[in-house]
């Protein structure tokens, strides 16, 4: 369906063109060396606000420290990964990582760096993909400026497949599935793996639309096919090309109902 909103009919790909990239240099040990002016203008603000650390110190910081605290072990889970073949200079896959303060989506590639004597440090890339993968940022709920704004809410999620970036419309999506590091993003007739948590969704997602049904599940309701209640149990089957059936937890339950109308 096309919009009037002049972000949407952009491609993605177009877009990404017109970016300028944060860059990172790190040591060996994950410590930082360099930024450009990107990088500096997301993370110095980032760094001051949740960290209290000022621009000129952030010279020689554990970038790891730069982040969310609840974003801190998939970042580090990323630095730290290796090929599958052994190969140390090898880079993992881009990841797409939500940060907080400011209020920002990344999509960060990590690549590995090496010198005559070995790996001597990374080089770490991102772009900033918030404005279009986002609504503009709303007003808190009593209208009071000086109050901080809620998260920002999420139109596309933008995940990486087969060397490519592509975003995925909400309204395609069946379901998502935590599972360690990962989501699982399910829609009618694919499946993506996303690096966003759970919980970072569930507070960008529309509640009346999306409902945590578990603590592995987020559901979009309007791909709910059948509501089973077997004694005391309650699952959801979804539309996706499986049928799945989504168990329902005991605290969601009540909620789940009358969100479908079901006593």
């Amino acid at each position: 369906m096309l919009t009037t909103d002049p972000r949407r009919n952009e491609t993605f790909h177009h877009k990404l063109e017109q970016f300028n990239p944060g860059v990172v240099w790190l040591s060996a040990e994950g410590h930082v060396t360099a930024f450009n002016d990107v990088a500096l203008q997301i993370l110095g603000p980032a760094a001051q606000q949740s960290l209290g650390v000022m621009q000129d110190k952030l010279f020689g910081i554990d970038v790891v420290q730069l982040h969310p605290e609840k974003s801190r072990d998939k970042l580090r889970f990323l630095l730290q990964s290796r090929d599958a073949g052994g190969c140390p200079a090898k880079s993992p896959p881009p990841l797409a990582m939500m940060i907080n303060i400011p209020d920002r989506i990344l999509m960060i590639k990590v690549s590995r760096m090496a010198g005559l004597q070995g790996m001597c440090g990374t080089c770490m890339i991102f772009y900033d993909v918030t404005d279009i993968t986002t609504e503009p940022p709303r007003q808190s709920p009593s209208g009071n400026s000086s109050n901080a704004p809620s998260p920002r809410r999420l139109f596309k999620l933008p995940v990486y497949r087969k060397n490519r970036m592509i975003l995925i419309d909400l309204k395609d999506i069946v379901r998502f599935q935590g599972d360690g590091h990962y989501t699982t993003i399910v829609t009618k007739d694919d499946r993506y793996l996303s690096n966003f948590s759970l919980s970072d969704l569930e507070l960008r997602l529309d509640d009346s639309i999306y409902l945590r049904v578990h603590r592995s599940h987020i559901v979009s309701l309007s791909y709910a096919v059948e509501l089973i209640k077997f004694d005391e149990s309650v699952n959801l089957v979804m539309a996706d090309a499986e049928r799945t059936v989504v168990p329902v937890s005991r605290s969601k339950a009540v909620k789940l109902k009358e969100l479908l109308g079901v006593i």
